[in-house]
């Protein structure tokens, strides 16, 4: 692993253009650790890359289309490594509805991959 020698906010804004692109797996790859943790609310956490990897498979399968994403807020500390951000997308689902999430995240970095995940959400 080569380490990375943008700053946070650099990733982070790298990270996002992935998202706006659709790029979810190609962004998880990038930006994820090998031994990432991510957790949706408080149920339990997903362990490792390759789960989490399986597990946002699962919820594309049922995207047909990635319309946009918009972000809210991102707030950024470059010292203790934490990113958070409040953002919304749309997406069209394999039967042809349109749908909007809208979510904040509290990401946890080191050398510029993403250690821990935790996703707040309605």
């Amino acid at each position: 692993m080569s380490v990375q020698t943008n700053s946070l906010a650099e990733r982070v804004s790298e990270l996002q253009d992935f998202i706006n692109n659709g790029k979810i797996l190609e962004a998880m790859s990038e930006f994820y650790s090998d031994n990432v943790t991510m957790q949706e609310n408080s149920e339990t956490p997903t362990q490792g890359l390759e789960a989490n990897i399986k597990r946002e498979q699962e919820f594309l399968s049922v995207v047909k289309q990635w319309n946009w994403t918009k972000w809210n807020a991102v707030a950024i500390n470059e010292q203790e490594g934490v990113a958070i951000l409040e953002y919304s997308f749309e997406f069209v689902n394999t039967e042809d509805q349109t749908v909007i999430y809208e979510q904040a995240t509290v990401q946890r970095w080191v050398e510029g991959k993403i250690v821990s995940e935790r996703f707040y959400h309605g």
